[in-house]
Parts: structure tokens; C-alpha cells; sequence
């Protein structure tokens, strides 16, 4: 049976955006679906068929129709999650490489969505449809640490986090390349790549999003560097793309220019190295190594780390065996 909200706008939110002043307005929904909602008409303002992006004035009568959830489409598939920390608002774990988030195109199933379904059922009701509970995304190839909502209330509350910049992530990545300063700012907006729909690229203009990385040098080993990242935004393929803007590419990115391209520029005395790398690295050398962010329930400020896995782990080894490695402190 559908559920019928009715809301007054007070005098401080006139002006606003109608899906974001809905997303505010603590209706128990994501603005994700707030915005399809609107989209199927579901939203009036005074009587009327709400726009998204409609400005409210103070005063204006909202009224919602929220129809009951659907089942969901996904299928629970049973599978060893690496769970580093559970409660019942959230999941913390360590996705392996290999692995998709959610189902997209060519991927009906086998991801970590129907995985999380079959460990916690309830998070099907959770976010966004066909995503249950997933609050942020790693790339299939990219390992590491993410959260995981189990009810609304999380979901929302790490959501408008992300949003507003307080959930420390933090990558380590190796590098082709020495990038030479100790750090560095990358603030270059994103947006797909227009010669190339599938990719990501740096895009000026209307077409771009705001899209930030801090970077610095953990190790220098001349023909590859470790680099720390922190994501002060959350684009698809922000990293990689901000280090390929560099031209010091992740090594083993099929994508963005860290297999046999970059080889193939090397001198001939790096490439047998180059070559063990890459058969070690069979996918970008990223790994989401810190997370940190406010518990939404507890509010305690919770901190998780994840050591580079075997593959990433073997590559720096591999490094520094044939290399000295400087630090970034060092001359």
C-alpha cells in the first residue's frame, strides 16, 4: 500500500532545489530515490507535478506518495566474504580484485551485491535499487576497504559523509615512474571520455565534475614509485585517471596506459623488470589500504586498515630487491 507524506516548507529552505530539500528533510529515503519518485510524478508541490530541479518557495505544500518496495531483482549467491568489522548498521570489509560491486552491463550477477544479500538479507530494502546497502564503489580490479550500510538510517548518514567530505579514504598505488615533488594536489574535473564512452577522462567545462587527489611518494624506486592518494572527491576512476593526467599511470592498468604502452616506452635495460611486474600486476596496482569516518549510530570515530594484498605486496618486493628504494624524505 502506498505511504502519503505531507510537508510544509519552512522559510529557510525557499530557494532550494526540491529533491534536495527533500533529501534534508528526513523523510527516510535516499535522494536517489527521491529524485525517481519525482521523475514518476509521485512528488506535488501545491497540487502540482514536482520537477527536480524546481526552486520551492516558503510555504509550498509538498506531498509524497511512496509506493512500497519492490522484491528485489538481485539474487543472494553465497560466497567467503572478508568481513574486518559487523554491527547492526553496517559492514566494514576488504574486497578482493576481480570482484564487481554491483550487476551493470554484461554482469547479471557473481558480484558483491548478491554476495551481500545472501549474508545480509535485510540490507535488500537498503539505498539504491539493484545496490543494496552499497554506499561507495571500488573498481572490479581495485581491492581494498569499503562500508557497507545495513539499514536506511546508516546508508543515508555515510551517504551525506562521502557527500560532504568526512570519510577518510586513503589508496596506495604503484606508480610507473618517479613523480619527482614529495606531494601534490591533482585538481582536474572528470567526466567520460568523449572519443570513448567506456573511459574516463579529464574533461573541462559543463561536461566535467569537480574531481580532487592528494598524493605523496612513500618510496622512489626510479623505474616505479609507491604513492599514497586521498580522495577528497569519489569519481569513477579518479585515481587512475589523475595519475595517468601525470603521465606516471598505475602499473598493470589495462585502461589508462599501465601495460605494454608504457613498457614499450621504457629503455631496454627497465623492460625485463617492467615485464615481472606485469606478470605479477595482471590488474592495476591499487589497493584502498585506510578508512576512517563517524559511526552513524554510535558517533565513535572508527579507523580500519588493510595491508596491499599477495600480488601488490610481491610487485614491491620484486622493486625493491633489484632497486635501493629512497623514501620521500630523502634527498
Amino acid at each position: 500500500m502506498d505511504k502519503s507524506v505531507d510537508l510544509d516548507v519552512p522559510d529557510f529552505a525557499a530557494g532550494q532545489r526540491l529533491d534536495r530539500w527533500l533529501a534534508r528533510a528526513r523523510v527516510g529515503l535516499s535522494r536517489n530515490r527521491l529524485q525517481k519518485l519525482i521523475d514518476e510524478g509521485r512528488v506535488l508541490v501545491n497540487g502540482k507535478v514536482g520537477k527536480v530541479s524546481q526552486k520551492l518557495k516558503a510555504g509550498d505544500r509538498v506531498n509524497l506518495v511512496i509506493p512500497p518496495r519492490r522484491p528485489p531483482r538481485l539474487q543472494p549467491e553465497a560466497a567467503p566474504l572478508t568481513i574486518v568489522f559487523e554491527d547492526d548498521h553496517l559492514i566494514v570489509l576488504d574486497k578482493p580484485a576481480g570482484v564487481v560491486v554491483h550487476p551493470g552491463a554484461g554482469v547479471p550477477g557473481g558480484t558483491l551485491a548478491n554476495m551481500l544479500l545472501a549474508h545480509a538479507p535485510g540490507i535488500a530494502s537498503v539505498g539504491g535499487e539493484g545496490r543494496p546497502g552499497i554506499v561507495h564503489r571500488l573498481d572490479r580490479e581495485t581491492s581494498g576497504l569499503m562500508v557497507v550500510a545495513k539499514t536506511e538510517e546508516a546508508y543515508l548518514a555515510l551517504t551525506n559523509m562521502l557527500r560532504i567530505r568526512t570519510v577518510k579514504r586513503v589508496y596506495h598505488a604503484i606508480l610507473w615512474g618517479d613523480p619527482g615533488p614529495h606531494d601534490g594536489i591533482i585538481d582536474l574535473p572528470l567526466g567520460r571520455d568523449p572519443k570513448e564512452r567506456k573511459r574516463m577522462a579529464v574533461v573541462q567545462g559543463l561536461h566535467g565534475k569537480p574531481a580532487r587527489t592528494r598524493w605523496r611518494v612513500l618510496e622512489r624506486f626510479g623505474l616505479a614509485s609507491l604513492v599514497e592518494c586521498r580522495l577528497e572527491t569519489g569519481r569513477t576512476h579518479q585515481i587512475r585517471v589523475h595519475m595517468a593526467a601525470l603521465r606516471h599511470p598505475v602499473v598493470g592498468d589495462p585502461v589508462y596506459g599501465g601495460r605494454v604502452k608504457k613498457v614499450l616506452s621504457l629503455r631496454q635495460s627497465e623492460r625485463s623488470l617492467a615485464d615481472a611486474l606485469l606478470r605479477l600486476m595482471r590488474r592495476q596496482a591499487l589497493h584502498a589500504t585506510e578508512l576512517e569516518f563517524v559511526h552513524p549510530v554510535t558517533k565513535a570515530l572508527i579507523h580500519f586498515d588493510s595491508p596491499v594484498p599477495p600480488d601488490m605486496h610481491e610487485a614491491l618486493d620484486r622493486l625493491r630487491a633489484f632497486v635501493t628504494p629512497r623514501t620521500s624524505s630523502e634527498p
